[in-house]
């Protein structure tokens, strides 16, 4: 299985941290916010490679601070050549320039990399390996304004993805979607052409709204908290919490 963790975003909204900077390698809780996932993932022995996409902008820092790291598993920096969030490739397509530049034909855990957790993802492979098809994350979410402003899934009595929509205005159930998911290798040849057939590439969401059409997707209902850092306001409520 291989990790492709999505870190080529432009966080304006953390300006000026971010103007030079990527999110993903500011500090919370005496790490990193990807350092804390990957050295999470890192421990799984199903998972042989990481690869990060990133711009050009700050292609250069991940590979330093890569450098700095110790994990079991490679790290390989995918650069996506982009350098303002006018040019960005958008989430779908950095996922399939990682898929095309190491030639991957494998199951693939794609996560986020801005993103706090505080549960390991053990029992989500777990989950997928019971399943045997993709599956997507989910948690119950009450607050219909938040509901507005993330993914949201319909789930059947099995646990199986039968409709998603991104930022929805009405949304159809109260089940949210972070950016957490683990495509199965059957499933990696509709994922290849996917943008042949009006896949979105922006939000990461876009191709599981495409996948649940076509092939059975099931959904892990999260055992723990996701803190999203997506303004300088929660980057320093998520250092109250977990720490400097």
């Amino acid at each position: 299985m291989k990790n492709i963790v999505i870190a080529a975003g432009y966080a304006t909204r953390l300006y000026p941290l971010t103007e030079n900077f990527p999110k993903p390698l500011l500090k919370v809780g005496g790490s990193t916010i990807l350092g804390r996932m990957m050295h999470d993932v890192d421990t799984f022995p199903e998972v042989d490679e990481h690869i990060i996409v990133t711009n050009h902008k700050f292609a250069h820092i991940f590979e330093a601070w890569a450098a700095t790291e110790t994990f079991a598993k490679p790290v390989r920096i995918i650069d996506d050549g982009t350098s303002t969030n006018e040019t960005r490739l958008g989430a779908v397509r950095d996922l399939l320039l990682a898929i095309e530049t190491c030639q991957v034909d494998d199951d693939i855990m794609v996560l986020a990399a801005d993103n706090l957790l505080d549960f390991s993802l053990r029992d989500y492979v777990d989950f997928f390996l019971q399943k045997g098809t993709s599956v997507c994350m989910c948690h119950h979410q009450p607050s219909l304004e938040r509901l507005h402003r993330s993914g949201v899934v319909e789930l059947d009595d099995h646990q199986r993805v039968i409709g998603m929509e991104e930022k929805p205005a009405e949304p159809k159930s109260h089940w949210s979607t972070p950016p957490f998911y683990i495509y199965h290798k059957n499933d990696m040849p509709l994922i290849r052409d996917c943008m042949n057939h009006g896949c979105g590439f922006d939000a990461p969401g876009n191709l599981l709204r495409y996948l649940c059409q076509l092939v059975p997707i099931h959904a892990y209902v999260m055992k723990g908290n996701r803190f999203d850092i997506g303004s300088l306001d929660t980057y320093e409520e998520a250092k109250r919490i977990y720490g400097e």
